[in-house]
This record gives structure tokens, C-alpha cells and sequence, in this order.
């Protein structure tokens, strides 16, 4: 009897140590599960030996080398495109800076494998990491508070069984061909953030579950926003202009997000992120004049 086959779909870029960490991982456990995994990377122009370190070390790895702009979701789609070459039962979307625990694959498998036991086969299945330094909860699923504004939403707690929700961090993912084959790919509006939202709730609307599977998958480091347009240590023109950029709110991809997902106050919703940002700009000289005025007035 034919096994199933699983494709694990990965990008990176100049993340070498963590990369292989990641991949190691993958490895690690892929003898003790059912389906045969094969490893799909992008290594998106990559300057530190990345693509190199992994042939060495992982043979079996599909390297695909791109050009450096291909960012996350660009990256994923690539890799995505190479795997469709051949047939795939299963796609985990995995970022290369997870670091997969033990047992982690099966559990995600296990977790499917119950959805279609209870009459829901076209399901994704996310897996919730949690960040190393403080052993807390990184990325994971995410559920609507809001029914009028569709982007208000809550991270949901590591569960200890499956737990529903309507959208995911893709970090760590499970994605039947069956889900692929209603909902398609990554949208390739988006160039790195907003995708695997996007892709949660595309499924969603389509008549697809998503489910939280228990407990954590492994360990990623939360994303402490320096360099981007939330760094305080910006100016606010390097802010701005991060903030307009790929990994930011580009405002054609934001208009495209909340137009599709934030209801119909989506305008709003839209400007919000730009209007506050200049509220807040033009706001704090005042407030540091009025400080400074507060101290030598003492």
C-alpha cells in the first residue's frame, strides 16, 4: 500500500544557524510518522551560506534560490509551486525559525486525523508555538471577538484539546490537498505579512474548519518589532516609510485585507493604521515640550 506524502514548504533568508535548527527538526522525526515528508526551501537570496550549509548537511532538501524580494509570502508560493511537481497528501506551512519539539508532526497529524473522525476532513490544523526566553506563547490561532469588525481578534490560549478558531499565524500549519483544493494558494496580493491571515480566512468562507491542535508544536521567538515601523529608536520618517513597506501595512494590500475581512466600515478600517500613526507623531513633540516645561517649571 502507497504511503501518504507530506511537503514541508519553507523560505528563508540569511538565517542560517536557525534554519538548519529548524530543519534538523523536521528530520528529527520524520521516520516516526506515517506519511513520507519531503522538505521544499526557498532560499531567498540568501548572503550567509544558507543554501550551501543545507545541501551539505540535508541532501534530500528541494533548494529553490531566488533573487532576495521574495519575502514570506512570495517565498511560501515557490515553494508551494515546486512541491505541486509532485503528489502531496498533506502541506505544512512551516516558518524556518520554528524549532520543532518531539513528536510535534504526529501531533499535528493526529489532530486532522480527529477533524475527519468528526465529519470535518477539509481542515487546517495550526500548531501554537511558544517563544524560548520566557516559555510563553509566540503564534498560533486566532478567533473573531466581533462579528462588525472582522480584525478584531484574540490569540487563543494553548488548549489541551482541539480548539476552533477562524484564522492563523502560518508559522506552523497543516494544510490537506483537500483544503488546497477549495481554498487555493496564498494569495499572491500580499508580498510577506497578511497572507496566512488572509489564507485563515479565505477558508473560512469557503466552508473549511480551522482547529487549534493541543498543546505546543515548538518553540519560535516572538517578533520584538525591531526594525519596523513599531521601533521606537525610529525616526518618525524611517517609520513611516517602514510602516508603508512590505513588512509594514502597504496600503494596497492593507486596502485589499480589510476590504475582504473588516466588514463594511472596511474605510475606516483601512485609514485607521495611517491616521493614528500621524496622530501620534505630530503628538508626542507636544508632549515632550510640555514635560520639559513641567520640569524646569519644579
Amino acid at each position: 500500500m502507497q504511503r501518504d506524502r507530506l511537503a514541508v514548504l519553507m523560505t528563508c533568508h540569511n538565517r542560517r544557524a536557525r534554519t538548519l535548527a529548524c530543519i534538523r527538526s523536521v528530520y528529527k522525526q520524520s521516520r516516526t510518522i506515517e506519511p513520507e515528508v519531503s522538505l521544499f526551501l526557498v532560499d531567498d537570496g540568501s548572503t550567509d551560506g544558507t543554501a550551501e550549509a543545507v545541501r551539505r548537511e540535508q541532501c534530500g532538501v528541494h533548494i529553490i534560490e531566488s533573487d532576495g524580494r521574495r519575502f514570506w509570502n512570495g517565498g511560501m508560493r515557490l515553494a508551494f509551486a515546486a512541491a505541486c511537481q509532485q503528489p502531496f497528501e498533506y502541506f505544512l506551512w512551516l516558518n524556518d525559525d520554528v524549532e520543532l519539539g518531539d513528536g510535534a508532526l504526529a501531533g499535528l497529524l493526529q489532530t486532522y486525523a480527529w477533524c475527519a473522525s468528526i465529519g470535518e476532513p477539509d481542515s487546517i490544523v495550526v500548531g501554537v508555538t511558544r517563544d524560548p526566553a520566557d516559555g510563553l506563547m509566540s503564534y498560533g490561532g486566532w478567533r473573531r471577538l466581533d462579528a462588525r469588525n472582522g480584525l478584531r481578534l484574540e490569540q487563543i490560549p494553548v488548549q489541551t484539546s482541539p480548539a476552533r478558531c477562524d484564522t492563523m499565524n502560518g508559522n506552523c500549519v497543516l494544510v490537506p490537498q483537500r483544503v488546497v483544493t477549495r481554498v487555493g494558494e496564498l494569495d499572491p496580493a500580499f508580498t510577506h505579512g497578511m497572507a496566512d491571515m488572509d489564507y485563515g480566512f479565505r477558508a473560512r468562507k469557503a466552508g473549511c474548519a480551522i482547529w487549534v491542535a493541543p498543546g505546543y508544536v515548538g518553540d519560535c521567538v516572538r517578533n520584538s518589532g525591531a526594525g519596523l515601523w513599531v521601533d521606537h529608536s525610529l525616526g518618525v520618517l524611517d517609520k513611516w516609510r517602514r510602516l508603508l513597506g512590505p513588512k509594514g501595512l502597504p496600503p494596497r494590500e492593507w486596502f485589499i485585507y480589510t476590504r475582504r475581512h473588516s466588514g463594511r466600515w472596511w474605510p475606516l478600517y483601512w485609514l485607521n493604521p495611517y491616521a493614528k500613526f500621524w496622530f501620534r507623531a505630530l503628538k508626542s513633540p507636544r508632549r515632550l515640550r510640555r514635560r520639559q516645561r513641567e520640569k524646569h517649571s519644579a
